[in-house]
């Protein structure tokens, strides 16, 4: 567990698969006497969590605010209330019926993860009574607002807890390295572009001061980081536009080599860990692959006009 200040942890979350280290966390956050935890991740490590959070003092956990449903956020959910009972869990409308009722969320995952998925470990159902959606949360004298911030899903959340923006993935994902860091965004499909940009505006208006993000870590350089991750996210679109337009083939392989060429905030990739290098090349396919998607929809689009 690392304390970011006094209200804020972030517990690490590291998954038995190759390179998924410093890459998942749960957020643990008191506000005047409640007790938030933002995205309890996969099942697989939710005994470890749990465990943590005892050691830490932490018996009760009044609230789980969940950024979006996908498994490395939110497929412990189900397991984490066997251990806290009382908390009460919010997510967006569009995901409770999959947390309440998970087989076929599991059941497509493991269909796009494979191995990725069978190591995260498979969703428990989310007691209906346990789960809901509020845009505003009492939370001893202040408020949670919960901001709709769809792009990386379409029932993607942002959660605003007095100066601090629990961001999930809408800023893009990090990793810190030794004098600077590799950022990347996360998009697959099914992705919209206008839709994504949207959502980075609306979370930079709200003026907080720490930016905590679903993978990895804090940022204090809040302006650069929605700067960066509205830049970044058209530059992709623009590169793969570009390879779309000329027919690249392998896409994926074409789009990414020069993404790791040109993208200055891809310039640390050969200073990754060659494992978290390799899991990034991963992600970084399944990013490009939902722009493809995009492009194609919107090429099918203008030839219906």
């Amino acid at each position: 567990m690392r304390q970011i200040h006094d209200s804020l942890r972030l517990i690490d979350i590291d998954q038995p698969l190759e390179g998924f280290r410093k890459f998942i966390g749960a957020w643990v956050c008191r506000v005047d006497g409640t007790t938030l935890l933002v995205d309890p991740g996969p099942a697989a490590t939710i005994p470890r969590l749990a465990e943590q959070l005892r050691q830490d003092g932490i018996g009760r956990v009044d609230h789980v605010l969940l950024t979006h449903i996908h498994l490395d956020h939110a497929g412990g959910t189900g397991h984490f209330l066997r251990h806290f009972p009382e908390a009460r869990v919010n997510c967006h409308p569009r995901g409770i019926p999959h947390l309440t009722a998970p087989q076929k969320l599991w059941e497509e995952s493991k269909k796009v993860l494979g191995k990725v998925a069978e190591a995260y470990g498979e969703m428990e159902p989310v007691p209906e009574a346990s789960i809901a959606w509020r845009e505003r949360i009492p939370a001893g004298g202040g408020m949670i607002e919960a901001i709709e911030t769809p792009g990386h899903a379409a029932h993607h959340v942002s959660y605003r807890v007095g100066d601090i923006l629990f961001a999930g993935e809408v800023c893009g994902v990090y990793v810190p390295l030794d004098g600077g860091f590799y950022c990347r965004p996360a998009t697959p499909p099914p992705f919209r572009h206008g839709t994504f940009r949207n959502s980075i505006t609306r979370v930079e208006a709200l003026g907080v001061k720490l930016v905590c993000i679903g993978h990895y870590g804090s940022r204090q350089d809040v302006a650069e980081v929605f700067e960066r991750a509205r830049r970044q996210l058209d530059f992709w679109v623009e590169t793969a536009e570009r390879h779309f337009r000329a027919g690249s083939d392998p896409f994926e392989e074409a789009v990414l080599a020069e993404l790791i060429a040109n993208d200055p905030d891809m310039a640390r990739w050969t200073s990754l860990p060659e494992d978290i290098r390799a899991r990034e090349r991963y992600f970084c396919f399944n990013s490009i692959r939902g722009i493809r998607m995009y492009l194609e929809k919107e090429k099918g689009n203008r030839a219906r006009r």
